[in-house]
């Protein structure tokens, strides 16, 4: 979830705001049907909290200015609460997702001061949440949460999955967040990744349904009082009038590598991917087991994936280019394609 968002947004790649998003841990205690990462509670797959720390602070030192965690439930890593006070300690903000059904008071009073923004998946009205969290309590028991939450001046949003059938529940999401305090709705296309691959065929959302959702979000933050809303679109238009925000470029930009990759992923495994979870292995920046994570910044080749950005910009900006489109999914799906091709000749 990004720390910021202006209402009624269509928005692409954050571009250098310097995200690190870090997944210290695949277990949960959902195994929700649309998992990224295919978490669960027999999931026990960690990163240390020594480890987690020190990419930590080599991210700050390569420019990184905010933190993303999640997971799995990242409430369930017992080093938390270091990892934020390590990274405030670099200066850097911090922003936690969580299904938010471990947010008891005393949760939430230690993380207090510590975390800039909680995000806290919704996936609509309670029969559609818990339909894909898995558990009859999933809704009551994070909406139970909230009134503490809101109390204790965190701030907080909620990230709505959009998939192809759910564009309707945008509405009372968002009337929900007004009613209990949130700040940020944050709407973000399915990626076909992880337990969605299994789970929800067809679910990853079109052209017309991105653009259904458009409509009704410029429509949503139009109301008085509501929360911000950022959703995860990029038009045509913007993708053809600033082609540097999206790298495609020829040439890395001049900086540190914060200044203009974002996000950063840490996967749990410890492989470092640019842009989002999951991305191929061949665009990887290594394994921080193995080395610290400036020293594999230091000897990453960007041109690999410099190549994929330009080739999923041409594909979007051509004349039978789509109107909007979700910016990370079509690299994802371009970086994919490659590798199958590359592995069939």
């Amino acid at each position: 979830m990004s720390p910021a968002g202006a209402a009624g947004d269509v928005v692409g790649p954050p571009g250098g705001r310097g995200i690190l998003q870090i997944h210290p841990t695949r277990r949960c205690n959902l195994r929700c049907r649309h998992c990224y990462s295919r978490s669960g509670p027999d999931v026990d797959e960690a990163l240390t909290t020594a480890l987690v720390r020190s990419v930590v602070e080599d991210a700050a030192a390569l420019g990184y200015g905010v933190l993303g965690v999640s997971g799995g439930e990242p409430l369930l890593h017992p080093g938390l609460g270091e990892l934020l006070r390590t990274a405030r300690g670099a200066g850097m903000r911090t922003t936690v997702t969580t299904n938010g059904m471990l947010l008891t008071p005393r949760r939430v009073d230690e993380l207090a001061g510590w975390v800039d923004v909680l995000a806290i998946s919704l996936d609509g009205a309670p029969d559609s949440h818990v339909a894909m969290r898995g558990d009859p309590r999933a809704f009551t028991r994070m909406a139970g949460r909230l009134e503490h939450l809101a109390a204790s001046g965190t701030a907080f949003g909620f990230v709505f999955t959009l998939t192809q059938r759910n564009v309707h529940e945008l509405d009372w999401v968002v009337r929900f967040a007004r009613e209990v305090g949130a700040g940020l709705v944050h709407v973000h296309p399915l990626e076909p990744e992880g337990y969605a691959l299994d789970n929800l065929p067809g679910a990853v959302p079109d052209v017309v349904e991105l653009g259904f959702a458009a409509v009704e979000a410029l429509r949503v933050s139009q109301e008085a009082c509501g929360p911000a809303l950022q959703i995860d679109v990029v038009s045509r238009r913007t993708l053809l009038s600033d082609p540097a925000r999206f790298l495609a470029l020829d040439a890395p930009p001049d900086g540190p590598l914060g200044s203009w990759l974002s996000p950063l992923v840490l996967e749990t495994d410890g492989t470092v991917v640019p842009l989002t979870y999951g991305f191929p292995r061949r665009h990887a920046l290594g394994d921080v087991h193995t080395a610290r994570l400036v020293d594999l910044a230091a000897q990453w080749d960007a041109a690999p994936l410099l190549d994929v950005l330009r080739a999923t910009h041409d594909r979007l900006t051509a004349p039978d280019g789509p109107p909007l489109t979700s910016w990370y999914t079509e690299v994802l799906t371009t970086a994919r394609d490659r590798v199958e091709v590359g592995a069939g000749t």
